[in-house]
């Protein structure tokens, strides 16, 4: 459906369009032949190099620059469908006994064997109606001429595979198998496939063609996708969803780059015209984009019918740079897919592959940061540990509580590190997101080679810092350490001295508290001794 005239006649400066473009109003006034134009200067509120053509995704506006398309001759002629081969000759059936009593599960049953053995593979042509579509996913309806009519099921596994959607009044052709139902004892057929009248022969018509091109060799050269395109080229239709999803996954996983858009109808008579021209434009300009995308939704085969076009796929064949397919969903596939280098399920999955070197850049990027966190965190949490295990064998309460104090210093110190930690990597990556906006203007192999070094000098310099500050503090915790055994009573003990003990176990602090003849313990730094008092004296 084309978009209408007051619609395209409104101005979208963000758009990039391809220069050299006769706007709609000049074509009004008579310009038919498109001259030369300077490129316009492009504008944008979004970063160097984005596509900023609509200002959401959800709701793109057409562009003011249309690009001028002739109307095509039919690339593939409608073929007569061919009127099918009457048979002769009508299957025989088996004759009954006419003296045999039947009942009628019996006869029902019989008739249903020698039908089915009969018309097993019948095709049948004819007119829908009461097409009932059932909450099982079967479907049931009538096909009918002016003087008969006949009731047809198509179970879900085989309605599922239809590529149109059939409706009341349909003329189409039926294959499948002549049956009968016992239990209302109606004849019925159940269909194995189904094809609009007139579509078998274009099929046909589409499959000669692409064997015909792969004969040729069109299919065969392959070339790679540029891992890091500055410039997308895009021939899709302006006003698709297949664009905003483009533009999102573009945003998304690269926002740097620049997509320039071709604005072509993707289906009915002007589409195969449409979008050979586009491609054909990037392809004269091949310093404009680095890689061109095909695209268009999902829809019927009548609908991507335009992209089975022997013009749509010489030029993909012919063009100077890559062409990346985005065409429909995973299960179509058009001749513009084998022609293209590389032929993707969806526009976004086509927009995921041209963008998917910087994607995994940047990946790549996140798990060096996340790698250099663990390690801080690790060594951290060793100093702690190690910490806390000093800390349960302190005695001394004042002693204790230095140590408490030193902990929390160490803590304070440990998240000014990852504080650190996180500015250096913040700041880096500002810097790579500084380097991604200026990857149009420099030689990207030898900038990703450069950021690449010096975020291994930052990963360095970020891993000796958090190895001098723990060693630091490793330290300052065994001086303590030293400090507190130095003032433990056991080191006293090791020194030669002993505490006494009496009788009953009070610590003896003079010679007066013990009488001669009294048991006395003696504490020394490796055991205890006990004795007796022979003599008490004050020298």
């Amino acid at each position: 459906m084309k978009p209408s005239d007051d619609k395209l006649s409104g101005n979208h400066p963000d758009v990039d369009q391809p220069s050299g473009i006769p706007t709609l109003a000049e074509l009004r006034r008579g310009r038919t032949s498109p001259k030369r134009r300077a490129p316009a200067s492009r504008v944008s509120s979004g970063p160097p190099g984005l596509f900023d053509s609509f200002p959401a995704p959800e709701a793109p506006s057409p562009t003011e620059e249309i690009i001028p398309v002739h109307r095509p001759e039919p690339a593939v002629a409608a073929a007569r469908e061919p009127v099918p081969s009457r048979a002769t000759d009508a299957p025989s059936l088996p004759v009954a006994d006419p003296t045999r009593v039947w009942s009628v599960s019996d006869l029902v049953r019989h008739v249903r064997n020698a039908i089915e053995r009969g018309f097993g593979g019948v095709t049948v042509e004819g007119e829908i109606s009461n097409w009932r579509p059932a909450a099982s996913g079967h479907v049931y309806f009538t096909i009918k001429d002016p003087t008969a009519q006949l009731s047809i099921v198509m179970f879900r596994n085989r309605a599922q595979r239809l590529r149109f959607k059939p409706k009341d009044g349909d003329k189409v052709r039926v294959r499948g198998g002549l049956s009968l139902y016992e239990s209302r004892g109606q004849m019925q057929m159940v269909a194995e496939s189904m094809e609009p009248l007139g579509l078998g022969a274009l099929l046909a018509a589409v499959r000669e063609l692409k064997e015909r091109l792969r004969r040729e060799g069109l299919f065969d050269r392959k070339r790679p996708l540029p891992p890091f395109p500055r410039c997308i080229g895009v021939v899709t239709s302006a006003q698709g969803a297949a664009l905003r999803d483009i533009v999102k996954v573009c945003r998304r996983r690269h926002a740097a780059v620049r997509l320039l858009i071709y604005p072509a109808a993707v289906q009915g008579p002007n589409c195969a015209r449409e979008v050979a021209a586009g491609v054909n434009w990037f392809s004269a300009r091949p310093e404009l984009a680095d890689v061109v995308l095909v695209a268009r939704g999902g829809g019927s085969w009548e609908d991507l019918h335009g992209f089975d076009d022997e013009l749509v796929a010489r030029a993909i064949a012919a063009c100077s740079v890559p062409v990346i397919s985005g065409i429909g969903h995973a299960t179509d596939t058009t001749i513009a897919d084998a022609a293209a280098d590389v032929a993707a399920p969806t526009p976004s999955a086509a927009a995921e592959l041209v963008t998917a070197a910087h994607h995994q850049v940047g990946e790549r990027l996140a798990r060096l940061d996340a790698r250099v966190r663990r390690a801080g965190q690790y060594e951290l949490l060793r100093a702690r540990q190690r910490f806390a295990r000093l800390s349960a064998a302190m005695v001394l309460r004042r002693v204790s509580d230095a140590l408490g104090q030193r902990a929390q210093k160490i803590d304070e110190l440990g998240f000014r590190v990852e504080a650190a930690m996180r500015r250096r990597l913040t700041r880096a990556d500002a810097t790579i997101s500084q380097l991604g906006s200026r990857l149009a203007r420099q030689d990207v192999r030898r900038r990703l080679a450069a950021d690449e070094r010096r975020a291994a000098v930052l990963r360095t310099r970020l891993e000796a810092t958090s190895f001098a500050v723990t060693r630091a503090r490793n330290l300052r915790l065994e001086q303590l350490t030293s400090r507190l055994d130095a003032l433990s009573p056991v080191k006293v003990l090791e020194r030669g001295y002993a505490l006494v003990y009496g009788a009953d176990g009070r610590l003896l602090r003079s010679s007066d508290a013990a009488s001669p003849g009294d048991t006395i313990t003696a504490r020394l730094s490796n055991g205890r001794l006990r004795a007796s008092v022979l003599e008490s004296s004050k020298s």
